[in-house]
């Protein structure tokens, strides 16, 4: 298939490149266009509002780090046990069906991925945390030949967060580090026959084939161009370059490296940044805990030169990151992420206009999202003094005159009040429904965009998102019974309280065998090449008449064997 073809095919799976509020597609109807037609699942889509958490990288010297908002999204699928079980043979007695309707479907858990979202006024940050799944996607009984819509899940779920969290003239990052495991979020699936296990070659390459129709399905005015980059530590370039996908754009979006200079706004504000201020910190990340380690090599005296010991440049660092634990086990690991620039016409737009801290108080909508204001250069402050510098309003109120303090007033005006007559009491307020308090935050800031469409079916708090993943953790999917009983805990566990919790979804894919259905010749089944009438076996000789291999003429072979007389004896040379 066409690079065109694939690239318009994911266009119209998303519909649309610009999210807006009243727009109804989402999630689910997106996940429906790609799942195989005629089967059910249910999608379970949970999430946390944005919090405020530690920055990703470290300041330079004498400057203040970012200002972060972290969020965490987990989506997993589940399908029906019994999906396609033959009817029973025995009589079934009056009012069987009607109890079975009424009884809770038993579905297992197949797919699962889980993602965080970091927010500055800078860059939109996506990290994929862990994704896994539990190989009872069989029990569909799918046509042979047909591939699993587990990679068409994962790039719709990331494409669905990224548009959803795009803000003008701001950095959209996607990136992930991929490790060969045999499970990461359902324990005892490895002893499931049925789970399709990846090597790590198999792995990043998989990986490679999943973000690469994002850039080229979400490539326009709106996206700019964007760039996959791609670093497998320990293999030199020609090597890593056989990871990437094959297609007709391939040569020009993905780059063999790293871009942490180019998605750093520090890069553009100093002469230079030390590597350290470059190098994010995700959860569960090598090369956060190789950061780590370098930082404990300096001492306590020498932590504000922000110099590292053994490690003076990003080179060196990624050089010794494939003799690290992760990298150095026998097994190959890829680091890959995917930069989607602002556009040219938001950053000439931007530098035209004059920023103030007014403007960020401005309602923000999905024809308006929130901007991010070019920050003043560190020269250009080089001279004002260190008081001052932070404070913009300080300088502006140094040359009036002091004012006096009316602070003293309102307190003798306080004092002086006193309350009298009777003590009412009020009636108490009986609660009669449930208030989900943390929705009761602004959408769109300077520093994060949070719309309705961007949300799970149900939205927690921080730790009682942890509880859920920590119970997951802690499930067995080894057998089928096990896995359909841990299915039933961790989702009545994470639904409590959801009024709405598990969409149903019918899929729509009539197409399989390519990237989200797509064939040239519209809705038609897939289509099966069969090399095997166009192997060329050594034939028989002419003169018994008999056809090659791969002609359609169905016979007995004849078999040529060999008379005894036929065979010579070297003779022996007697000395």
């Amino acid at each position: 298939m066409s690079s065109s073809t694939t690239s318009s095919t994911f266009r119209r799976a998303f519909k649309s490149v610009t999210p807006t509020p009243t727009s109804t597609d989402t999630l689910r109807d997106r996940l429906a266009a790609v799942l195989p037609h005629g089967f059910k699942f249910a999608v379970y889509h949970l999430s946390t509002p944005p919090t405020k958490t530690e920055p990703l990288c470290s300041a330079p010297p004498d400057e203040r780090p970012d200002k972060t908002f972290g969020e965490s999204h987990f989506l997993t699928i589940s399908i029906d046990r019994d999906h396609d079980a033959p009817a029973s043979l025995k009589r079934a007695s009056p009012g069987a069906d009607e109890a079975k309707a009424t009884e809770p479907r038993a579905q297992v858990l197949v797919f699962a991925v889980e993602i965080f979202i970091f927010t500055t006024a800078y860059s939109t940050t996506l990290f994929v945390g862990k994704a896994d799944s539990t190989g009872y996607l069989h029990l569909l009984k799918l046509p042979k030949g047909t591939s699993s819509p587990i990679r068409q899940v994962t790039a719709i779920f990331l494409a669905y967060l990224i548009e959803h969290r795009r803000r003008k003239n701001t950095q959209t990052i996607v990136n992930l580090f991929a490790r060969a495991q045999s499970q990461y979020l359902f324990p005892g699936s490895v002893q499931n026959d049925g789970k399709h296990i990846l090597d790590d070659r198999g792995l990043v390459k998989w990986w490679c084939r999943v973000l690469n129709p994002l850039m080229e399905g979400l490539r326009g005015e709106a996206w700019g161009t964007p760039k996959g980059y791609l670093l497998v530590p320990g293999l030199e370039e020609t090597d890593t370059r056989a990871f990437v996908p094959r297609t007709a754009t391939s040569a020009d979006n993905w780059v063999i490296g790293h871009p942490l200079e180019k998605i750093s706004h520090y890069v553009d504000e100093f002469d230079w940044v030390p590597p350290r201020c470059l190098i994010p910190r995700y959860p569960d990340d090598p090369k956060s805990r190789f950061r780590d380690e370098l930082d404990e090599e300096v001492s306590k005296r020498k932590q504000g030169i922000w110099k590292w010991a053994s490690v003076k440049n990003l080179d060196q660092f990624w050089e010794m990151m494939s003799f690290r634990q992760e990298c150095s086990s026998g097994r190959l690991t890829g680091f890959i992420w995917l930069v989607f620039n602002p556009t040219k016409k938001d950053t000439a737009a931007q530098a035209k206009t004059t920023t103030s801290t007014s403007s960020f108080d401005a309602p923000f909508s999905s024809h308006n999202p929130p901007s991010t204001p070019p920050r003043r250069r560190v020269d250009i402050l080089a001279q004002t003094p260190r008081s001052n510098r932070g404070s913009p309003l300080k300088q502006d109120l140094d040359g009036l005159p002091p004012q006096p303090d009316r602070r003293k007033k309102k307190d003798k005006l306080k004092r002086k009040k006193k309350l009298t007559g009777p003590i009412i009491s009020r009636p108490p307020k009986v609660k009669r429904q449930l208030r989900n308090y943390l929705l009761d935050r602004p959408t769109s800031t300077k520093y994060y965009y949070w719309p309705l469409e961007g949300r799970g079916a149900k939205v927690v708090s921080e730790s009682e998102y942890k509880r859920d993943i920590e119970l997951l953790l802690h499930l067995d999917f080894s057998t089928l019974d096990k896995a359909v009983g841990s299915s039933r805990r961790w989702i009545s566990q994470a639904g409590v309280g959801a009024d709405e919790w598990g969409a149903s979804v019918l899929g729509k894919a009539k197409t399989q065998g390519t990237l989200f259905g797509s064939v040239s010749s519209g809705n038609q089944g897939a289509v099966v090449t069969n090399l095997t009438g166009l192997v060329r076996r050594k034939g028989p000789s002419q003169e018994t008449g008999q056809s090659t291999a791969g002609s359609n003429e169905s016979g007995p072979i004849s078999i040529n064997v060999l008379d005894a007389g036929l065979i010579r004896k070297k003779p022996k040379n007697k000395a």
